[in-house]
């Protein structure tokens, strides 16, 4: 308990850091174990199982046309007009004699 950030300080947080992963997978682990086990919860007590379709290979396709259909527009992007997206400050060559106005020392 001291007034500055110390050796101990950092050590605990980094090992908090480190371990917080963990316990959260675990707990998500856990939670599916027992949701699995019980079944879901549904408190108004109607059945749905009147309109469902199978998620493989209905959703599959549509995630994985959604996702060639983003690649190839970044794609296209990229390859056909890769100035587009750039900063202009980037094709000033450089001068290592001269600071850029916007650095302030």
């Amino acid at each position: 308990g001291g007034f500055s950030v110390d050796k101990a300080t950092l050590t605990r947080f980094f090992a908090f850091h480190f371990i917080l992963p963990f316990i959260i997978a675990a707990l998500a682990m856990v939670h599916l174990l027992f949701l699995h086990e019980t079944g879901s919860n549904n408190p108004s007590g109607i059945t749905s199982d009147s309109d469902k379709i199978p998620f493989h290979p209905y959703y599959t396709i549509k995630d994985v046309l959604g996702a060639l259909i983003l690649l190839s527009i970044l794609m296209s992007l990229v390859l056909f007009s890769p100035d587009l997206l750039g900063d202009p400050d980037n094709y000033t060559p450089a001068n290592p004699l001269n600071t850029p106005p916007h650095i302030k020392p």
